[in-house]
């Protein structure tokens, strides 16, 4: 996908040019609403970010592969991601090879744990 100043994240996702991508990366974000209701969602790093007292989970599309940026905690579950293209902040995932909600959920959860850590020191 070609960087592209979006306005809003349903103007990011609407730019999506893959029906499929779209519908993953919507997906995605009503998870993330479920699980962090009170995230302030924004484009930031020209992407879908969260922010939840700090930085808490970013998404967006490329051409070949679509990618989580929990900035943080996916060496925590390297096991279960051992199937995926990761690095120390970024999971890359296709429609054909997703991520499990379950797994989203919980990536999730522990974002939310350590900004509140964060929050308290």
């Amino acid at each position: 996908m070609r960087m592209v100043k979006h306005e809003s994240v349903d103007a990011y996702l609407e730019a999506i040019p893959d029906a499929t991508f779209r519908a993953v990366l919507s997906r995605l974000r009503a998870i993330i609403k479920e699980e962090a209701p009170d995230a302030e969602e924004s484009i930031s790093y020209g992407m879908p970010g969260y922010k939840l007292n700090g930085p808490l989970i970013y998404f967006a599309a490329f051409k070949n592969h679509l990618s989580l940026f929990p900035t943080g905690v996916v060496d925590h579950y390297s096991d279960e991601l051992s199937g995926f293209r990761t690095s120390k902040g970024t999971i890359q995932f296709t429609p054909d090879h997703p991520l499990s909600e379950d797994l989203i959920r919980r990536i999730i959860r522990d974002r939310i744990q350590e900004n509140r850590s964060k929050k308290r020191s």
